[in-house]
């Protein structure tokens, strides 16, 4: 009984030491793509020590529309990160037959690469003293003012992993969207002059098609669409835009299902950023500007010691994001897709408002 006794004590002391062992770093964020990189550049404005796990080397690419939206420039402005790109001026809605375009009232965007984006916002993070780390988090442990991943403790971890983030299953916040829901993006990059400066969303029976100007001589498309749809025959059912391309400038890339969600943004001291915090759906491209604010709430939370005070914002600040997006989404995916854009064009003042919401 005394061996028995003495064990036990020894295990308790072992667990307190573990818990009262002081954290390593202030903020740990898991996911190094532009919002954990975003996260990790606010989190050193603010004087915060902050590691930055990601499995990946090198320019982290993405199957992305690459359009920032003129409300993302500020908060791009505000990190101290100033990519190069093509200035966007607005948005043009088309299916063939019918068409409206509005331009921004609130300034440009900036269609950018995705590779140039992530390089630019790595070197500012790496320039205030963000240290990086390689590696994947497969375990997260939380204590009384700690949480521990990847052998990294820390006083708050943000989970920046995309769409299907690992943190938010890990802690019991992931929630699978219905298969009949589920879209998928893909995108490819043409050695083309951009013909416009505007954002051009082109409407056919296969899906969406993105046309985006990111630098000169090169057009970005992607699609969105359901599962299985070829990337070739989407472009193909947009004659208009199909004959205009060149030749094929890199890769075909692939990413989705999209339509996951979220059951809270917060597990204890763990925060949840980006995509990983929960996604409806790419259709109206405003992504990294929620992303990044999300970036700027989360750490000011972790200033506060306010998980609560993050989830507040995170409802705020997607507020217009998610009504508008999912409603859109759910005609894009059902038997209104035909309608939108004869809609948008016979209610111009109700696409204008949209666009403008969805664009600051």
């Amino acid at each position: 009984m005394a061996r028995a006794e003495s064990v036990a004590s020894a295990a308790s002391a072992a667990g307190a030491a573990s818990s009262a062992r002081a954290v390593d770093v202030d903020v740990v964020v898991v996911g190094g793509g532009p919002v954990g990189l975003a996260a990790a550049i606010e989190a050193r404005l603010a004087g915060l020590s902050v590691t930055v796990i990601e499995p990946r080397e090198g320019s982290i690419d993405k199957a992305c529309g690459e359009g920032i939206m003129p409300g993302a420039i500020p908060l791009l402005d505000r990190l101290g990160v100033h990519p190069n790109g093509h200035p966007l001026v607005g948005v043009r809605y088309t299916d063939g037959t019918h068409s409206v375009e509005h331009h921004f009232a609130t300034g440009f965007g900036l269609g950018v690469r995705r590779t140039t984006l992530h390089d630019a916002l790595h070197s500012r993070a790496e320039a205030l003293g963000a240290a990086f780390v390689g590696g994947r988090v497969a375990e997260i442990e939380q204590g009384d003012g700690w949480v521990e991943a990847g052998g990294i403790r820390a006083s708050w971890l943000l989970a920046a992993d995309g769409l299907h983030s690992t943190v938010a299953r890990t802690v019991g916040l992931s929630v699978t969207a219905k298969p009949s829901r589920r879209r998928f993006g893909m995108r490819q990059h043409f050695a083309q002059e951009p013909w416009s400066d505007l954002i051009e969303v082109h409407w056919n029976r296969l899906g969406e098609v993105y046309v985006t100007p990111t630098a000169e001589g090169i057009v970005g498309i992607a699609v969105l669409a359901r599962q299985g749809t070829d990337f070739e025959a989407a472009v193909e059912a947009s004659p208009e835009l199909h004959d205009r391309l060149g030749e094929p400038a890199t890769q075909l890339r692939g990413a989705g299902p999209f339509g996951q969600r979220t059951t809270a943004r917060t597990a204890g001291r763990v925060l949840l950023v980006g995509d990983a915090s929960g996604y409806v759906d790419a259709i109206t491209g405003e992504g990294l500007r929620l992303g990044f604010d999300q970036a700027r709430a989360a750490i000011a939370a972790v200033i506060e010691d306010s998980p609560r005070a993050y989830e507040r914002e995170w409802v705020r600040v997607t507020r217009d994001f998610r009504v508008l997006t999912t409603g859109l989404a759910q005609a894009a995916s059902g038997p209104l897709h035909g309608a939108i854009v004869p809609l948008a064009r016979a209610l111009p003042w109700a696409f204008r408002g949209a666009v403008e919401r969805l664009a600051r």
